[in-house]
């Protein structure tokens, strides 16, 4: 089934294409970024070129093809409708590189929030002291926030810091990002230890996130390291339906 496409994409899709080499083994490679240069900026629920359509643009196997798609597909920037086709999927958050939460949703054009559930002062716990590299008896700030991303809810976060890096941190009137406060007393973080796992949301996590109940959530625990010791640990519960954990290894592309 063709679908009409958007007027962007029909006048890029008038232009000349890339030239695509002998080399069969980069040929899904440029047809994935030619589609990508579309994708990119277009709202979400845009159409795509069909199969069909990229199949004759570029001269190669529907095979091909699909393989471009499948990886965009994995990516989270396309969604497939079956019967329907292929077309721009809501934007997700991805993880890659070491961003504040504030910071990788600039880079996605999305607009970042957060709301204080809970800011406290006390004792680290033997966990928490543990990862941060200090004393049970060492003061700790623990600060859950509702992180939101273009006013809806993305994640909850639980955030552990020692009183001695941030003296000045007042729960009344926090910052705006953890990363930047930190960065201030040249404590910003620059390298992380992460773990990632598929979860299913407790009734009060679905109601903290808008989600339904047992609804897939993703559960991600970090340290966060400054001139070479930890003075950040976290655990934060993302949405699965709004977040996509993606990384990029050196390989080429």
């Amino acid at each position: 089934m063709t679908h009409t496409l958007p007027e962007r994409t029909t006048a890029a899709v008038g232009l000349p294409g890339p030239r695509v080499t002998d080399d069969r083994s980069r040929k899904h490679v440029q047809v994935r970024e030619f589609v990508r240069s579309l994708a990119e900026g277009l709202v979400a629920g845009a159409p795509m070129p069909s199969e069909r359509e990229l199949v004759a643009r570029f001269g190669v196997a529907r095979m091909t093809v699909r393989q471009a798609l499948d990886a965009l597909v994995a990516e989270g920037l396309l969604d497939r409708v079956p019967g329907r086709g292929t077309f721009v999927a809501e934007r997700r958050e991805a993880a890659g590189g070491l961003r504040s939460f504030t910071e990788e949703m600039r880079h996605r054009q999305m607009a970042a929030d957060s709301r204080t559930l809970h800011a406290q002062a006390g004792p680290a716990s033997a966990g928490v002291a543990r990862a941060l590299g200090i004393t049970a008896t060492d003061q700790v700030w623990h600060w859950r926030r509702l992180r939101l991303a273009d006013a809806r809810p993305m994640a909850v976060e639980d955030a552990w810091f020692a009183v001695a890096a941030l003296p000045d941190f007042d729960p009344a009137r926090p910052p705006t990002s953890l990363f930047d406060a930190l960065a201030a007393r040249g404590l910003r973080p620059v390298a992380s230890e992460d773990s990632v796992a598929a979860d299913l949301a407790s009734p009060a996590e679905a109601q903290q996130l808008g989600i339904s109940r047992a609804a897939p959530v993703l559960r991600v625990a970090r340290r966060c390291l400054a001139a070479g010791r930890p003075v950040v640990a976290a655990r934060s519960l993302y949405r699965a339906d709004r977040y996509t954990h993606w990384s990029r290894s050196p390989a080429e592309w």
